[in-house]
């Protein structure tokens, strides 16, 4: 077995964020490497998923998953190659997926760690289109949602992993039309040419939110999935038709606010037109897990489903990395690749 390093580096909390990340409020810091206790498998970090969700587990309070520890690494998912194991099932070699993110090394407790096949996709799909993103997409679209052949459906943050995956699951099961929502021209291209989505907006131009969206489908709205909040929201519910869903899924234009952000001014219409908006956590879709990897793995291995990936090299600019995703600077899902 090849010798351990003596150290390895990981991103800790060194300060609650006010309003938008600062550079002082993470640091990277340089830590013990040791051979992993019972049970426990050491692995080298290939990739590490930066995701929105982790801006509000920057903040002290209580919500769906735990605040960070201040002076404490942060996590999430990873996927890398197991160099050392104390654990049954588990070999020098394997590569595996687990919730340890933001460092080099993690000593990961096996039953917290899924083997995954680098010969069926590459590692970095198991972050996004294949990982957490993808299956949120899925769950959120055709559970939450309660999708039907037929629905006019509205993303926003659509050029994002799990926006972009929506759309095309979508279009795949029948949309009769979807219609999404990006922060940059060259998004919007991408959600038409590449993803096949009937249409596309520019939100930071263009005019409202709005009226481009009444524009994009004159005939209204069946289904609109949820990643921005905010504006967004509002023209949602102006645009849906009668029995209306809506999947609330993230709302990234209120994570860096320092204020409360004003509830949607149409919210009225919810009662007239029998709106469902419901909230949605992946973690509550587990059991779709089996038939979202095989129906996923056979779109893509059929080229109807299409994913992109921002890759960020070297572990020390994991910030910027964060940084540039609550920015949309990413396009589909945004990867830390370790060297």
């Amino acid at each position: 077995m090849t010798a351990l390093p003596a150290s390895g580096r990981e991103w800790h909390l060194a300060a609650r964020p006010h309003g938008w990340p600062k550079a002082e409020d993470l640091t990277l810091r340089e830590v013990p490497v040791t051979e992993p206790g019972e049970g426990r498998i050491l692995v080298r970090n290939k990739h590490f998923s930066v995701d929105p969700y982790m801006r509000g587990r920057m903040n002290d309070v209580k919500s769906y998953a735990p605040p960070y520890k201040l002076d404490h690494p942060m996590d999430g998912g990873a996927v890398g190659e197991v160099v050392a194991s104390n654990a049954d099932g588990f070999a020098v070699g394997d590569h595996v997926l687990h919730g340890l993110g933001w460092r080099e090394y993690a000593q990961v407790p096996a039953r917290y760690a899924v083997k995954v096949d680098a010969s069926l996709a590459p590692l970095s799909a198991y972050l996004g289109v294949l990982g957490m993103p993808g299956l949120t997409a899925y769950a959120g679209l055709f559970e939450v949602a309660s999708f039907k052949e037929g629905d006019t459906v509205f993303v926003s943050g659509a050029a994002g992993a799990v926006g972009s995956q929506v759309g095309q699951l979508a279009r795949i099961k029948g949309a009769s039309r979807v219609i999404g929502s990006a922060g940059s021209d060259d998004k919007v291209k991408l959600l038409v040419e590449e993803y096949g989505f009937d249409a596309a907006f520019n939100y930071k131009s263009g005019g409202s939110v709005k009226e481009q969206l009444k524009k994009a489908a004159p005939d209204g709205i069946d289904v609109y999935f949820d990643n921005v909040g905010g504006e967004h929201l509002e023209a949602a519910i102006s645009s849906f038709n009668l029995h209306g869903r809506a999947t609330i899924c993230g709302m990234i234009s209120l994570y860096n606010s320092t204020e409360a952000a004003p509830a949607p001014r149409n919210l009225a219409q919810v009662i007239g037109k029998r709106l469902r908006l419901q909230g949605m956590l992946v973690g509550d879709h587990q059991a779709l897990q089996p038939q979202f990897v095989k129906d996923v793995a056979g779109w893509l291995a059929s080229g109807e489903l299409k994913y992109r990936e921002t890759s960020v090299e070297g572990i020390e600019n994991g910030f910027d990395a964060f940084l540039g995703l609550l920015r949309g600077e990413n396009t589909g899902k945004m990867i830390v690749t370790l060297n």
